[in-house]
Formats: structure tokens, sequence, C-alpha cells
């Protein structure tokens, strides 16, 4: 596994990947997502169109990511981040309408969960799920950094 620290207008991120692709991208901010296992590498060039990607999308200049994905999940969690991907930028949806893109409409919770688990934020835009009643709910990062994600991509926001 490699890792690199990006700094970002939401503040600084890891970045993991290893030969398949991008793995996590972790907001360092939050207690213990900074700390890099034992056996990883620091090694920047080996996340270079991830750290590129990224910083195109913060200036507003990225609207959609062209990155080899590598998440670990369950078949139900990488179902549930494969329909994330198809989020237009600056769209939105409910939990509800979450489930029923992925044929069960009535697992809107477990959609919730598997939303929350997703391990490489921005990318897999889970950002761009909302409550069911069209309010902010939970996110990894904070909502205060959802918000900005969105102002961003409703370029109501420019974050560099």
């Amino acid at each position: 596994m490699f890792y690199a620290h990006l700094a970002s207008p939401v503040g600084p991120l890891l970045l993991v990947a290893d030969g398949g692709g991008l793995r996590e991208v972790r907001f360092i901010a939050i207690e213990g997502a900074a700390i890099p296992a034992h056996d990883w590498q620091h090694d920047p060039s080996a996340l270079g169109d991830p750290i590129r990607q990224l910083s195109a999308y913060f200036a507003g200049k990225l609207e959609t990511f062209d990155l080899h994905l590598a998440p670990e999940g369950t078949p139900f969690q990488k179902k549930v981040w494969n329909e994330l991907c198809r989020i237009p930028y600056g769209e939105t949806i409910s939990y509800g309408e979450l489930a029923r893109r992925i044929g069960n409409p009535k697992a809107s919770r477990a959609v919730g969960l598997a939303n929350g688990s997703n391990p490489i934020p921005i990318v897999i835009p889970c950002h761009r799920v909302l409550g069911s009643n069209g309010k902010l709910t939970g996110y990894g990062g904070g909502l205060s950094i959802k918000e900005k994600l969105l102002a961003l991509e409703r370029r109501q926001l420019r974050l560099l």
C-alpha cells in the first residue's frame, strides 16, 4: 500500500492506493484517520493521478473522476458505491431514491449505512445524498465539509 497527503480546501486528506487503484480517502482531522498502517509506504508519485484529479475538482475544473478505484466492502456496499458514482455532479438524491436505484426500495437504512462506510469519499460522491426531507444528514468528514462540497458543485463556492 502507498499513501500520500493532500492539502485541500476541506482540510488535509490522506490518500491510500495499491496496484489495484485508489482504496481510501481519509479526512485527517478525524481522530485516527491520519495514521497510516506501519507497512504502508509514503509515495506521492504512486498517487499522482488521484492528487491531480482531486486538486482539479477542488479548483472547480473537474466534474468526473477517471481513476481506478479499489474500495473494500461487501457486495451490497459496492453496489451502493457504484450507484453513487452515477449521481451527476451538482445533483443530489435521497437515501430512499438511492435504495430504489439499486432495486431495493425498502433498504434506505441499509443504503445509509453503506453510504456512511464509503472508503473513498469525494471521489465516490456520498456527499450527494440527502435525507428524505432534503436536509443534510451525516457525513464522515462532517456536515460542514458536505455543505462545502455541494456548494462547490453548485458553483456557489470557490474552494481554491
